[in-house]
């Protein structure tokens, strides 16, 4: 299904609510279509579907992910987990530009590997060239901490956790500082322009595509301050004064400047994650799930979006509604649509068509 607005039309290729893991999104204006994050992953054990049903769901979206990049000339990689990029099929990158996550700085060590492998088959398949022969050299550099810049998360009040939360902040800046060492002594993965793919390293900058503005806010953190996922972008598209704002994995938003961040674009659409409500009480605490709630909040009442798709990390679980309800009812009350991907597309979420069937 594809929405349309007078010059941007976008398609929700697959999310999260459709049964797999994903934010595949294809954006289309009259310069360019644009496929951002095409990868889609396998619903984790506890999601109430069988098996069958998981892997029948997971092989649907990579089957309706490569039918959008037929269309598509532009890719963007937001990060290098498997629910937002494909390792590796020649379909989806040949012919293309592709913006991706810079793979030598703000990654852990698990994504670097990843890039590492995706880089290999990309070079390798569109230029016979093997990725060891073109590293370059390490570059020592100095890399700025993204978290001292959190102005408005740094001055929350969080009452009786205010002590721990300023240890967990000191061994995030002491593990911050291991990881930009570590990148120092990276050899350089490329960006290669070949006759049949382009790679850029896009993050925090932008490019033109004709009358089309791509911005590309990063780098984020996944979720918690020094979150040890490691970092995304989120992509900006505009064109003819009309504005999309796709969120990829911020999980809440959880940090506060990020809900400031996104209210300051006042973007018309909004694909925004949730938080990982199926990870309550474990990966995610009660304190940090509040400040998901009260940062989508203040999204839905200052950002002035005409559309949110809240999805993506939160439809994983059959009470996420119930758990984010505020949400969805201050979206009600001031008449702005917010679905899943799946509501928009006329279905229920997958999560809430029946147990273990």
């Amino acid at each position: 299904t594809q929405v349309n607005m007078k010059h941007l039309q976008f398609s929700l290729i697959w999310f999260d609510s459709l049964g797999a893991k994903s934010t595949c999104t294809l954006v289309e204006t009259p310069d360019t279509k644009i496929l951002i994050d095409p990868g889609a992953a396998i619903m984790q054990p506890g999601f109430p579907a069988s098996m069958e049903k998981k892997i029948y769901w997971l092989e649907k979206a990579r089957r309706a992910i490569k039918k959008a990049s037929k269309k598509a000339e532009v890719v963007i990689i937001s990060h290098y987990h498997y629910d937002h990029f494909t390792d590796f099929d020649e379909e989806i990158y040949e012919g293309k530009l592709i913006f991706a996550k810079n793979p030598n700085q703000y990654i852990n060590d698990s994504q670097r590997g990843r890039a590492e492998e995706f880089y290999s088959h990309l070079y390798q398949a569109f230029g016979k060239i093997d990725l060891k022969e073109v590293l370059e050299e390490p570059k020592p550099a100095s890399f700025p901490d993204p978290g001292k810049t959190l102005r408005v998360s740094l001055a929350k009040d969080f009452g009786d956790y205010g002590e721990r939360r300023k240890q967990v902040l000191k061994q995030g800046e002491k593990w911050f500082k291991a990881r930009a060492k570590k990148w120092s002594e990276y050899p350089r993965i490329p960006a290669l322009k070949l006759e049949k793919v382009e790679v850029r390293f896009p993050d925090g900058g932008e490019a033109r595509i004709g009358d089309t503005r791509l911005r590309f806010k990063g780098p984020l953190f996944h979720g918690i301050e020094y979150s040890r996922v490691g970092w995304v972008f989120a992509t900006i598209i505009e064109y003819g004064g009309e504005k999309l704002l796709h969120s990829s994995d911020l999980n809440g938003p959880i940090i506060e400047d990020y809900a400031e961040w996104i209210i300051s674009e006042k973007p018309d659409i909004l694909i925004l994650d949730g938080p990982m409500t199926y990870m309550l009480g474990y990966t995610l605490n009660l304190i940090n799930f509040n400040r998901t709630l009260e940062n989508a909040l203040k999204i839905v009442e200052n950002a002035g979006c005409s559309l949110i798709v809240y999805d993506h990390h939160l439809p994983r679980e059959p009470k996420f509604a119930e758990r984010t309800k505020p949400i969805w009812e201050k979206a009600k009350k001031l008449g702005i649509k917010m679905v899943t991907a799946a509501e928009l597309l006329g279905k229920t979420p997958a999560v809430l068509r029946g147990s273990k069937r």
